[in-house]
């Protein structure tokens, strides 16, 4: 086995990072608006049950909130330390979205929340209700200058490229806040994140009802989870579906590795089920799938929006496909090399202090900057994310996202009928479906990044070019030792709050 480069342990750490801190943010973004409807129904109706159900998901919700911050300051400072070319790269415009969610609504979020939590008595319930609904309002605005962010670099947008400093600089703020991308993927994120939240309460609800705990406050809580958990597993399927669409226009090899397309295809079926062909090779003629179940005319309606829409497939982006317009890799990289000699010339031109050369320069630079990543690409294929990791990732995201849609009206019916106490089975799975729920969300970040690789910024940078010039050592002794204290944090978070839990829903 090949010795892995500072590059790879630098990914690696990276999402080690990602991977551990998405564990804490899904119950953040969405346990914050349901402690604010819990609260919203203790103040309408006076009910002391209310409250008490209130205070102890807020417990939870803070021991949850407490270690997610750790987590998420690292990743940040990780972008400085392992990711230098990239910062230097795209620093004006990858900043400013972290930088307002720092000043607006991390300051929100991190004002509310003393109150929150230590106000009850001090404050009237009408502002201690403010404060909870401002510390959910922050805690998503959070996610969603953070995703902007994140956006940016599936979809840049809302930029121009500086020569004098070879950087990218922001010449449109709203372009970069209100790229469909970004907005697509927030949606689509806290969507998740409030599914997430629904299945922890229903969960542990469902606990209670086993072990004849706290029956009404139990009760109460499942109906609330299950409720917040239909509607938002509904929204979670159209912005799913708005998602994919953008994936489709913007990033159509993510699309064709999510779906196992190597041949691109008009009327294209929708895989529900598949097991791919692992001999398969871009370019062969190889059959893709061992077996798979298609919904006819399913993705072009996806992707396109028309039933008869052309959805490209990944031998159309690497080999091109002149009859539908599709450019092929090799003249991407063509193009993306005169851009990066370009640049050469032009520092060296302005060196020389030759006006004319650099004109010249510029304009070719210009002219193929939308290629200019490309040119850093040793071969066509480069192009192309693993293939099974996303396509299993997507598929396994959306069953299980299908499973809570059913389990939550199962749940809801049942409690409504106060018959759920009796279905056991039922419970299990309400358990079972906490950890299930972190699956389909982590499997949702993999198809998210791993399926736009090789690129840190589509099409203008690949990772390679992007990471800190470490010593792979240096790296790798300090993935040992995030993995040590993120497992160590989510070791103590599952203990502070399995103790909590059996404590039940105390004053």
């Amino acid at each position: 086995m090949a010795e892995l480069s500072s590059v790879d342990w630098s990914r690696a750490q990276f999402g080690l990072t990602a991977i551990y801190h998405f564990l804490f943010v899904p119950l953040t973004l969405g346990l914050s608006f349901i402690v604010a409807i819990m609260e919203s129904l203790y103040v309408k109706t006076g009910r002391d049950e209310y409250k008490k159900i209130t205070k102890f998901w807020l417990t939870l919700f803070g021991i949850n909130f407490a270690i997610g911050v750790a987590t998420g300051i690292i990743m940040e400072f990780e972008f400085g330390t392992n990711w230098a070319n990239y910062s230097w790269f795209v620093g004006d415009i990858f900043g400013a979205p972290l930088a307002v969610e720092g000043i607006l609504a991390f300051f929100l979020e991190a004002t509310f929340f003393a109150v929150m939590f230590f106000g009850w008595g001090r404050v009237s319930k009408g502002f201690h209700l403010l404060s909870t609904w401002l510390v959910a309002i922050g805690s998503n605005l959070s996610a969603f200058w953070i995703l902007v962010a994140n956006g940016w670099m599936q979809y840049p947008v809302g930029t121009i490229f500086n020569p004098d400093l070879a950087r990218n600089e922001m010449n449109s703020f709203l372009d970069v806040a209100l790229s469909p991308v970004a907005v697509s993927k927030f949606l689509h994120t806290v969507a998740s994140g409030y599914v997430i939240s629904a299945l922890f309460v229903m969960g542990i609800s469902a606990w209670y009802l086993l072990k004849g705990r706290h029956l009404l406050e139990a009760k109460k809580s499942l109906v609330i989870g299950a409720s917040f958990g239909l509607l938002t597993s509904i929204f979670l399927f159209f912005s799913g579906d708005e998602s994919a669409y953008q994936v489709a226009q913007k990033q159509p090899m993510k699309l064709a590795a999510m779906e196992g397309i190597y041949e691109g295809e008009h009327r294209a079926g929708l895989v529900a089920f598949g097991i791919l062909n692992p001999d398969k090779k871009p370019g062969d003629n190889e059959k893709t799938f061992l077996f798979d179940f298609t919904i006819p005319y399913a993705l072009s309606i996806l992707g396109t929006r028309e039933s008869n829409g052309y959805i490209k497939g990944i031998d159309d982006l690497l080999y091109g496909n002149k009859k539908m317009g599709v450019v092929s890799m090799a003249e991407r990289m063509q193009s993306g090399k005169l851009a990066v000699a370009a640049l050469k010339d032009y520092k060296a031109a302005k060196d020389a202090n030759n006006s004319v050369l650099m004109v010249e320069s510029r304009e070719i630079l210009e002219a193929n900057m939308p290629n200019f990543g490309y040119g850093y690409l040793d071969k066509a294929e480069d192009a192309v994310p693993p293939v099974a990791l996303t396509f299993y990732s997507f598929h396994l995201m959306v069953a299980l996202g299908s499973f809570f849609f059913l389990l939550f009206i199962v749940v809801l019916y049942l409690a409504m009928t106060n018959e759920v106490a009796r279905f056991k089975k039922i419970l299990w799975l309400c358990i079972i479906a906490i950890p299930l729920g972190y699956i389909a969300a982590e499997a949702g970040w993999i198809v998210a990044e791993v399926g736009r690789q090789p690129w840190a910024i589509q099409d203008l940078m690949p990772v390679k070019i992007a990471a800190t010039h470490l010593s792979s050592t240096n790296v790798a002794v300090s993935f040992f030792i995030f993995l040590v204290l993120f497992t160590t944090l989510l070791i103590a978070e599952l203990g502070i709050m399995t103790r909590q839990i059996k404590k039940g829903f105390a004053h």
